[in-house]
């Protein structure tokens, strides 16, 4: 049995959307990024949503709008996508890593505690898998040495943990709608924020640092403009937003199906041998489907689940174990050791809303089944 490792759920709904901006007068920072703006931030319960190009963009924003810059450090995890520090390249600061709970994979906040100078200007959490990072424990320590909070939260727009959900004690979360992100417009973000001042400069530094936008210099007569200081070509086009915009009406339901399915796949790998699982804090997202394999297995794993045509992915390599990274500040998988633990053996496995219950069946047993061959051949 063929198993994709996902599959969008875009559809009528969308395509009468998109059709109806291109039948009005902006296909950019019009009203339709507007209206997504606004009801996103009301889903998220935060004042204030600004749509821009990715969530790469979204971080480089938030942490340009936060002054953070050369001679600047952001503590942030290894366990991640690359683009979570190279953001932080991108400003000119330094990246600081620390180590994750061996549980969750997620930032341990006493790891970052022990790596805070007088050098830091934030603390860059990221919500892994679709489980958010214990919030309380990182806003307490960015308070106590008067740090941003930043929320790398492209994998966690509905999560939850001691009651606390994603974007509320960040100063700034930033998400993701990426092809394979729960809502999607193939690529896009939005930074969720509290302060109507940061939110200002966001929406000027997504737009070339420009006084105006589209609509306000074109949507009556003619309003001169001006470029307050230097930004980015990086902002949410109306065709983006039309696309979000219908699939905010589905969310919940579609994470029934996605937590159902997870529940089914925890149903049938609990207390497997070779299979270790992320352990469950709060309530989460559920983004991604990921367990870990013996050492020196994954990637024999991998091969055999492509055999057997079931999609997988692996989320992710620690990024101090990536080329660039060992070439530029020369890491050894042993300075973040837990972190290169996971990236070694992490593989995530079919997840999307709708996925039919047999195929959690088919992969669990293709994952079975790759993980014998991989051991006979190991032997």
């Amino acid at each position: 049995m063929k198993v994709d490792f996902f599959r969008h759920t875009l559809g009528r709904d969308e395509l009468e959307s998109v059709k109806a901006t291109l039948d009005s007068l902006f296909l950019t920072l019009g009203p339709r990024v507007g209206k997504f703006e606004e009801r996103f931030a009301e889903r998220l319960g935060v004042p204030y949503v600004v749509g821009c190009s990715s969530c790469t963009m979204g971080l480089t924003l938030t942490m340009r709008g936060m002054d953070i810059g050369p001679g600047d450090e952001v503590i942030t995890t290894p366990m991640t996508f690359c683009a979570t520090s190279n953001a932080i390249q991108h400003i000119g600061a330094t990246h600081v890593f620390a180590d994750i709970d061996p549980k969750t994979g997620i930032l341990d906040p006493e790891k970052v505690k022990a790596k805070i100078t007088d050098r830091t200007k934030a603390i860059s959490v990221v919500h892994l898998y679709g489980q958010l990072a214990p919030m309380e424990a990182f806003r307490k320590l960015a308070d106590e040495h008067g740090l941003y909070l930043i929320e790398d939260a492209a994998h966690a727009v509905e999560s939850e943990r001691n009651g606390i959900s994603t974007g509320k004690l960040g100063d700034a979360a930033v998400f993701s709608f990426y092809a394979t992100k729960v809502i999607t417009s193939g690529d896009g973000g939005a930074i969720a924020v509290h302060d109507e001042g940061l939110r200002d400069r966001l929406k000027r530094l997504r737009n070339h640092g420009v006084s105006k936008d589209a609509a306000a210099r074109h949507g009556g007569l003619y309003q001169h403009w001006d470029m307050l200081e230097l930004g980015y070509k990086a902002a949410m086009t109306d065709v983006e937003a039309a696309l979000l915009l219908p699939q905010l009406d589905r969310m919940d339901e579609q994470l029934q199906s996605r937590t159902a399915l997870v529940e089914r796949y925890e149903q049938k790998l609990a207390g497997h041998p070779d299979v270790a699982l992320v352990e469950r804090t709060g309530i989460s997202g559920h983004h991604l489907q990921t367990v870990r394999v013996p050492h020196g297995l994954r990637d024999a794993v991998l091969l055999g689940l492509g055999k057997r045509e079931v999609g997988c992915a692996v989320n992710y390599r620690a990024v101090h174990t990536l080329h660039w990274y060992r070439e530029q500040f020369g890491y050894t998988p042993d300075d973040f050791p837990i972190a290169a633990d996971w990236g070694d053996r992490t593989i995530s496995l079919p997840l999307y809303p709708g996925m039919p219950e047999s195929h959690v069946d088919a992969a669990v047993d293709a994952l079975d089944a790759a993980i014998a061959e991989a051991k006979a051949e190991a032997a």
